[in-house]
């Protein structure tokens, strides 16, 4: 089984970044620009942009664009510079994202979580010209001695009646067509390594293009959507799953600025949400909101989801108040450009263990520690190749040459495709727990706990032992007060004895979260072992 039968895009097998071929979409955009001028020419006057107050159709948002790609040209900056943005969920991100996609600049996305000497590593590294940021984070730039190559910094919003930021715009609107190659980079995101230092995946334009158009496709998505950014503008799923995907079908983005339940639903229903990507615990945190049942979420036909299982028992809850939406699991990462599987909607609660099938285009191989294919079922690493795998790492040719080979890129992920072309996700290689010669994968475990009415979400992690090398800890978040043997209980009913949390953390603050979403499980380890 396919996406084919249930979409035929018009694919073809095109050279790509010197050594690949790989499957592309026929008809399609020159790049992310291109995206925003057919948006403008085809829904002009329909809402592009809105963030509280603020409301921008198309039209403005291209017309707008252009003015602030006028403003970087005047500071100096040419194709191929790199422009970098430690900014939240705000419109002058989207805008500025756009302007640069226009003039050929590479943007550089930070996150606002990130620290001083992260900023520092990320800002030289990548060799940024210019930085745009929030006001408020002033006081954690690095010193202009850290940074040599970074010639000027704009705050956003550093004066009450008008920011530095706003001055760009008041320039003419860059209208000369600059050149920009589909394998050009158009963007550079720094993976959360958690070994040694980030590395920079660079984003090229037909990446983007390519997994924008592999939502539209699989997704239905059209004018007529209206998407909410609940999740960081600045990780590659609010760029792709959210921007570029909206600006491709030429629909609405509402942007919230930060993730709080009762917020999203007010939101959701106010503006008719007909479409979002959250983690499930985002979904898990509105459905256990008091007023849910008084928010009209009738136009919500789509709930997309990754970064964890969803909970069987949240798919029925959401499937009870809200008849009409679709859950659509979505596996991906940075270096897959986003999606590089999806889960026809129909399939979810059938195929709650599996992250769905590949995304059109895509390739996925379950290899051995030696390079060999394992046959289907076996576990091995997931390999993942396609249009909207990257070509590799900003100014690391070494991490690049280990974690591709022949276009593939070696996901570290632990998992299986069946006979039915299912792909599942049991465990990353680092986070697999080696008890006394018996593997147990986290996801397994998780699962289960999650099934406890109680649970709200929980996290298996490897306690050392002197023994069996390790064994199974669960740190485990609660709606009410629970016993650690009552959820040990529950594990045992449903799992084998190995596989049961010997020892459990039991609370009801939320599990430590990067910005991507994921659970930080080296942070839930090293407190561990504190």
């Amino acid at each position: 089984m396919d996406w084919s039968t249930y979409v035929t895009p018009q694919l073809r097998r095109e050279a790509r970044f010197g050594d690949r071929v790989v499957p592309l979409f026929k008809d399609r955009p020159a790049g992310i620009w291109a995206m925003v001028e057919e948006a403008a020419a085809r829904n002009g006057d329909g809402e592009a942009l809105v963030c509280g107050a603020v409301r921008l159709s198309w039209r403005e948002v291209a017309e707008t664009a252009a003015r602030i790609a006028g403003g970087l040209q005047a500071r100096g900056l040419r194709p191929g510079d790199r422009l970098a943005l430690l900014l939240g969920n705000r419109i002058e991100f989207v805008l500025t994202l756009f302007a640069a996609a226009k003039l050929g600049l590479i943007t550089v996305l930070l996150s606002t979580r990130q620290q001083t000497p992260e900023i520092a590593y990320v800002l030289k590294d990548c060799g940024a010209r210019l930085l745009l940021h929030e006001a408020a984070l002033a006081d954690r730039l690095p010193a202009a001695a850290d940074t040599p190559e970074l010639e000027g910094r704009i705050a956003v919003d550093d004066h009450p009646q008008r920011s530095s930021f706003a001055a760009l715009a008041d320039h003419a609107a860059h209208e000369a067509r600059v050149e920009v190659a589909e394998e050009d980079t158009a963007m550079i995101l720094y993976t959360s390594g958690t070994t040694g230092r980030p590395k920079g995946a660079m984003l090229a334009h037909c990446n983007i293009v390519h997994s924008s158009m592999i939502y539209e496709a699989c997704l239905g998505l059209t004018p007529a959507d209206r998407s909410i950014a609940a999740v960081p503008l600045g990780h590659v799923t609010g760029v792709v799953a959210n921007i570029t995907s909206m600006a491709r079908c030429a629909g609405t983005l509402i942007i919230m600025p930060e993730f709080k339940a009762g917020e999203y639903l007010k939101l959701a229903a106010r503006e008719r949400v007909t479409y979002t990507v959250m983690v499930p615990a985002m979904y898990n945190l509105c459905l256990l909101q008091r007023d849910f049942d008084s928010h009209d979420l009738s136009c919500w036909r789509i709930g997309g989801f990754g970064g964890a299982p969803m909970p069987v028992a949240t798919i029925e809850r959401l499937a009870a108040k809200i008849p009409g939406l679709r859950l659509v699991n979505a596996y991906g990462s940075t270096e897959t450009t986003s999606p590089a599987t999806l889960m026809p909607s129909e399939l979810t609660a059938r195929h709650i263990d599996s992250v769905g099938l590949p995304c059109p285009g895509a390739s996925i191989l379950v290899m051995d520690g030696q390079g060999r294919e394992l046959p289907r079922g076996e576990i091995g690493e997931i390999w993942i190749g396609g249009g909207q795998v990257i070509k590799g790492y900003w100014n690391n040719p070494t991490a690049t040459a280990e974690s591709f080979t022949a276009g593939y890129w070696h996901s570290g992920d632990l998992g299986s495709v069946d006979a039915d072309n299912f792909v599942r996700v049991f465990d990353r290689q680092k986070d697999m727990i080696n008890r006394g010669g018996l593997k147990i994968y986290s996801a397994e475990v998780e699962s289960v706990l999650a099934s406890h009415p109680a649970v709200v979400e929980s996290a298996i992690i490897a306690r050392p032992c002197p023994v069996l090398g390790e064994r199974v800890h669960a740190v485990v978040v609660t709606r009410e007060p629970m016993s650690a043997e009552a959820l040990r209980s529950w594990c045992a009913e449903r799992v084998s004895d190995y596989k049961v949390p010997e020892t459990l953390t039991v609370t009801s603050d939320p599990l430590p979260r990067n910005a991507n979403g994921k659970v930080m499980k080296r942070q839930l380890r090293e407190t561990l072992t504190a």
